[in-house]
């Protein structure tokens, strides 16, 4: 036996989907507008992933140009069949719905498949016993009355020329009368029956899972009397885990059926982690499945029959010590993260230090911003940087905590007209606030930012500089889908430059409590 502790990915990794080849279960997320996109984690026993790559890693499979922080890549789902891989996810502001094929999971995975006619977002596949392809997404309804007011259609898919075959049928339109965003839904096959699984309720606090069953893919689904089969709605608002929700079902060879879901940790009332990945077990009863039978709901730990397998080496998700990037490296780890599609040479590594061109656009672009960070998985960490710059203008570089491209902290050398400067910047959607400066000797500073629950201290070389409360970091007061991400940055702020800003130390230690 080996014990999970809840969420089995911490931090930014929303809309879970899983799928299991022989004894290794394969893992991936939405990452909306980061890049590289769709990070995807391997597994033998549940507990301990390793990621192997992103899928989305070039331009060319990712475009994200003038999309907003939280539109790109919504909701992937990974399915594998007779030799190949399908991811198959929506792009936000580009194109729409698109399949991804790979031979090795930690790829490389082939160009975009656009699927014309494929409205709406959240799709998925499902491969039928006879080897058929069915797409099943959701859209707005031809009838429907409200925002939100969607139907679950299915429709099946030629994969030789990757267009539609025949009519679609509109399988579902949720639990609830009166249901709002019925999404994310994923079909399975078991013991003769069909399966629609979905998320509906919105993705906060009213966040659930209900399923609903056919005997055939073109028949009415009916829904299970029991619905939601998961949700932590009725636990109130104070309840530490919230949202729960958008879940896709595995089963272990073995009879065993587990599932992964999205919720949100709470810290003081507010979520600054974002939707992050929970698992649970899930046992069947009168043919339809019971979540954490017993409990139901998602737990902090629980135990999972299986020989528990560490990855010794390698990228590592989850529960890891730190998020340090190793300046030597000749590429940045997989999971590092920027924003947007990145433009060419803007970032350097290698020689003990990493390198990043001043870009055109300020952080409150929702454009290409020149930024290297990592997700916060913690509320209680330490984030550190060493940083030389030598600014021209406005220019800007330094450290940056990053809810989204409005609402971020960061800390920055910058320049007036008496000479160099640190600033610590506070950003919302109304504006920038400057906390603190003061004038900089020096080639170079370091960078701290020590959080502890909503409370971030913000450093320069062992001075404490600025004391800020959080809670505006949060997805409950700066919106979108999207949790917090630590990293470097380097701005011209709307002046085209090719000054450059060295970072020779980047790692966060994180606490888990």
């Amino acid at each position: 036996m080996v014990t999970y502790q809840n969420p089995i990915l911490p931090g930014f990794y929303p809309d879970p989907s899983i799928c299991r080849v022989g004894d290794t279960f394969y893992l991936v997320n939405s990452t909306f507008a980061y890049y590289p996109g769709v990070p995807i984690h391997e597994s033998k026993d549940l507990v301990h992933w390793r990621q192997i790559g992103n899928i989305l890693d070039r331009p060319d499979n990712l475009p994200l140009y003038d999309v907003h922080h939280s539109g790109g890549i919504y909701a992937p789902t990974i399915r594998y069949h007779e030799g190949t891989y399908y991811m198959i996810t929506t792009n936000i502001g580009n194109r729409g719905n698109f399949i991804v094929t790979a031979t090795n999971p930690a790829g490389p995975w082939s160009e975009p498949h656009w699927l014309e006619g494929a409205d709406g977002i959240d799709p998925s596949l499902f491969f039928d016993e006879d080897g058929r392809c069915y797409y099943c997404g959701t859209k707005g309804a031809p009838d429907g009355t409200y925002y939100g007011d969607n139907v679950i259609y299915i429709r099946e898919v030629d994969l030789n020329t990757f267009s539609f075959i025949g009519e679609e049928y509109h399988a579902w339109r949720g639990a609830l009368k009166g249901c709002e965003w019925p999404e994310g839904p994923h079909i399975y096959k078991k013991d003769g029956w069909y399966y629609i699984m979905i998320a509906e309720g919105g993705t906060s606090i009213d966040h659930a899972v209900t399923i609903s069953r056919s005997r055939s893919l073109s028949e009415p689904f009916v829904g299970c009397k029991h619905n939601p089969v998961l949700t932590h709605r009725h636990l109130g608002e104070a309840y530490p885990v919230s949202a729960v929700g958008h879940a896709d079902l595995v089963e272990d060879g073995n009879g065993n059926w587990y599932a992964v879901c999205l919720a949100m940790r709470k810290c003081d009332g507010v979520t600054n982690t974002g939707r992050e990945t929970f698992l649970c077990r899930v046992t069947w009863e009168d043919g339809w499945p019971v979540f954490n039978a017993g409990e139901g709901h998602l737990l902090t730990t629980g135990e999972l029959p299986f020989k528990e397998h560490v990855y010794q080496d390698g990228e590592l998700g989850g529960y890891e010590a730190d998020a340090s990037i190793d300046m030597n490296a000749d590429r940045l780890p997989f999971k590092a993260v920027t924003l947007h599609t990145p433009e060419e040479d803007f970032c350097r590594i290698g020689g003990g230090k990493l390198s990043l061109q001043c870009g055109t656009n300020p952080l409150r672009a929702e454009k290409f911003v020149s930024y290297v960070g990592v997700r916060m998985t913690s509320m209680n960490y330490t984030a550190e940087t060493e940083v030389s710059f030598e600014p021209k203008g406005a220019e800007e570089a330094g450290l940056v905590l990053l809810q989204s491209n409005f609402f971020n902290l960061r800390a920055v050398i910058t320049l007036s007209e008496s000479g160099k400067l640190i600033k610590v910047i506070r950003g919302t959607r109304e504006g920038e606030e400057v906390l603190k400066e003061l004038p900089m000797e020096g080639a170079a500073c370091r960078f701290r930012m020590e959080q502890l629950g909503q409370t971030v201290n913000v450093f320069c070389d062992n001075t404490c500089l600025a004391t800020v409360d959080a809670h505006y970091l949060s997805t409950e007061v700066a919106g979108g889908f999207v949790g917090c991400t630590i990293g470097m940055f380097a701005s011209a702020n709307g002046v085209k430059s090719d000054n450059r800003a060295e970072f020779r130390v980047f790692e966060v230690k994180n606490q888990y409590v």
